[in-house]
């Protein structure tokens, strides 16, 4: 359809490799309540979405034993039915990204004015990507997700390598960078890149459905609009809560490490939901405290010192941790990841043994980054403001994916080491993934400074957990305002803080973190299509821009106002 223009002042933009004229885009129109407890918020989004969150918190609280096995029974379903859509959309998601930062005269536009710079320098960007987008999941699959695929993966099932055998760290690893490489990244990618174009060079609200104006136009101003927004927050709810799930049962593993109180951990070292439950408070209050501080206060500063601390962390690996088979280990996955990417990317196995494995790993992870991807991909648009495209994929998809194995082969590769070596003795394969890395690190330290660095992993994660959490707040309350980020009312932070411990709560009660992948599988497939129109969308527009306003066409006298204009 042809996009709706009018010609009055416009913006100076770069399409392709000159300045240009863009004339400015009719704004969406999105009513907000004037007045009252929603005032500054559109109520239909706002109290929707909590009404749908609210009857699956009641519904899980109060029959938390067929909760769980309705879940359960809706996983099996959703991954079998919905398993090999989100193995082709999540491949392309990433390939619509290396796309367009690759393009040329794409990747130079400018995510804002042409003459807008960052408002972050780049490690408090990083840190607060790396940290919003995966630091928990990190701290939680950094040894699990190698030593997991150590004693099984793909190439074990089909005969192609031996179980817990050298020969399979490659393996392990391959499939582990899967999981935790440019597919994640590419999921974010997307979405913050859409936002970001179309809230700061068409001058939209930062809201999902402004993604969508190129393909359904006015029609997002009313009902199909909150529709997205409404799917975006649900996504975000779900997605966040199974992050917080892992969290808080590594923070309880940490503390039953340090401490040794038998209430925390049962007899198999998985932390009891009490320990959950309480751990889940205390996470969440320091999380609402945060948010309640902005952007430019809690969330950077917070962000800043878990960058601080994983990098002690990681030094700390690379003193006492399996140092060189960790440096062989990163260049070989390197190498073996990008060898295998195109075929493992687009592979879908519909039986067997096989199947299960994909299940269990792939297609639940594939569901977790798209349930993830509103809350993270807004927080890129909102930090990358100033940023050209190919600035933004390349910090945004390839800086986190050389963090990510960089510790996988520091402390996964310390941890399967440990386990080739004979000293570990299944000690971390056999252990609880909460209690894996705490493991790993009271094999290689004294009990006294296993209780310390355990001390620090505990401090670490629960910034991880801060920054993740305080942040998904502040972006539900962006899009329930319209894309407004100045609404931060007190009292909607601090409804939505108790909101995710509800959420989590109920689940964790009606069957542990089993029920809140279920319910996340299930709960990210309305947004995995969202994200499918927003990527169809973005390259639209950008085709739209780059051939009806060509540099190429512009008159000589118009030129010179152009670069005058853009060097004022």
């Amino acid at each position: 359809m042809t996009e709706p223009t009018h010609t009055s002042t416009a913006p100076i933009n770069r399409v392709g490799e000159k300045a240009v004229h863009l004339p400015r885009r009719k704004r969406l129109k999105i009513r907000t309540s004037p007045d009252g407890f929603y005032a500054g918020f559109n109520t239909i989004i706002a109290i929707t979405a909590k009404i749908l969150i609210g009857l699956l918190i009641v519904w899980a609280a109060s029959f938390p034993k067929e909760a769980g096995l309705i879940l359960a029974d809706l996983q099996v379903w959703s991954t079998s039915t919905f398993g090999g859509w989100y193995v082709y959309a999540t491949a392309f998601y990433m390939v619509i990204c290396l796309a367009l930062a690759f393009w040329p005269k794409v990747g130079s536009i400018r995510l804002g004015r042409q003459d807008e710079r960052p408002e972050f320098s780049r490690f408090s960007w990083f840190s607060m990507m790396f940290g919003a987008g995966i630091g928990v999941g990190m701290l939680t699959y950094s040894t699990a997700e190698p030593i997991f695929h150590f004693a099984n993966n793909p190439d074990v099932i089909k005969g192609l390598s031996v179980s817990q055998d050298p020969d399979n760290v490659r393996n392990a690893y391959k499939w582990a960078m899967l999981h935790y490489g440019l597919t994640p990244w590419g999921c974010y990618g997307i979405v913050g890149l859409a936002l970001a174009y179309f809230a700061f060079n068409r001058n939209q609200p930062l809201t999902f459905r402004s993604a969508l104006v190129p393909l359904f136009g006015k029609r997002l101003s009313g009902g199909l609009g909150h529709a997205v927004d409404i799917v975006a927050i649900l996504a975000t709810v779900i997605g966040v809560s199974v992050t917080i799930g892992f969290g808080v049962s590594q923070f309880a593993s940490g503390v039953f490490n340090i401490t040794g109180m038998g209430w925390i951990a049962d007899a198999n070292g998985k932390p009891t939901l009490a320990a959950q439950v309480i751990a889940l408070v205390i996470i969440m209050s320091a999380s609402t405290a945060s948010a309640l501080s902005g952007v430019n206060k809690g969330i950077k500063w917070l962000s800043n010192i878990n960058m601080g601390l994983s990098i002690f962390l990681l030094l700390f690996f690379v003193a006492f941790g399996a140092t060189f088979f960790a440096f062989k280990t990163f260049f070989l996955a390197i190498w073996d990841y990008f060898l295998a990417l195109p075929a493992m990317s687009v592979t879908v196995w519909r039986e067997g043994a096989l199947a299960e494995w994909q299940a269990a790993w792939s297609i639940f992870y594939w569901a977790w980054w798209i349930a993830f991807a509103p809350f993270v991909g807004l927080f890129l648009a909102r930090v990358s403001r100033g940023r050209t495209i190919r600035e933004f994929v390349l910090g945004a998809m390839f800086v986190p994916s050389a963090v990510g194995l960089v510790w996988f082969s520091l402390v996964g590769g310390t941890a399967v080491n440990l386990e080739l070596s004979g000293i570990a003795q299944g000690a971390i394969l056999n252990a609880d993934i909460s209690a894996q890395l705490y493991q790993t690190i009271n094999l290689i330290l004294s009990p006294v400074m296993a209780k310390m660095m355990s001390f620090v992993i505990v401090i670490l994660l629960m910034t991880y957990l801060v920054t993740s959490a305080d942040s998904a707040i502040l972006v539900i309350n962006t899009v329930a305002s319209a894309g407004n980020e100045s609404k931060k009312h007190a009292r909607h932070i601090l409804i939505w803080g108790g909101i995710f411990i509800a959420v989590v709560a109920a689940l964790l009660l009606a069957g542990g973190m089993d029920a809140l992948k279920s319910a996340m599988i299930l709960g990210a497939v309305p947004f995995s299509i969202v994200m499918a129109l927003m990527a169809v969308s973005l390259v639209k527009a950008l085709m739209f821009d780059r051939y009806r306003y060509r540099p190429a066409k512009l008159k000589d006298d118009t030129k010179k106002d152009v670069v005058a204009a853009s060097q004022n």
